[in-house]
C-alpha cells in the first residue's frame, strides 16, 4: 500500500465532500477508517489522519497566497 498516494486519496474525498469535511474535523479517525475501508487501532491511523489535517491545512495556506 503506498501512503502517500491514500493520504492524497483520503485528503481529495474530503475536500470534495463538504459533509464528509464537517465529520472528519469532528471525529477524524472513523472518517479516515470509512474511507479507507479498514478498521485499524488508533495509534496506528493517527499518523494518516495527522498528514490528512497537514494537507488540508496546507491546501487553506496555499489559498491565502493564491496557490491551490
Amino acid at each position: 500500500m503506498d501512503i502517500k498516494a491514500k493520504i492524497d486519496e483520503i485528503t481529495n474525498k474530503i475536500k470534495a465532500d463538504p459533509s464528509l469535511k464537517a465529520r472528519f474535523m469532528k471525529e477524524p479517525l472513523p472518517v479516515v477508517e470509512e474511507i479507507i475501508g479498514v478498521d485499524l487501532p488508533d495509534d496506528k491511523i493517527q499518523g494518516v489522519v495527522d498528514a490528512v489535517k497537514a494537507k488540508l491545512a496546507a491546501g487553506k495556506l496555499g489559498g491565502l497566497f493564491g496557490n491551490k
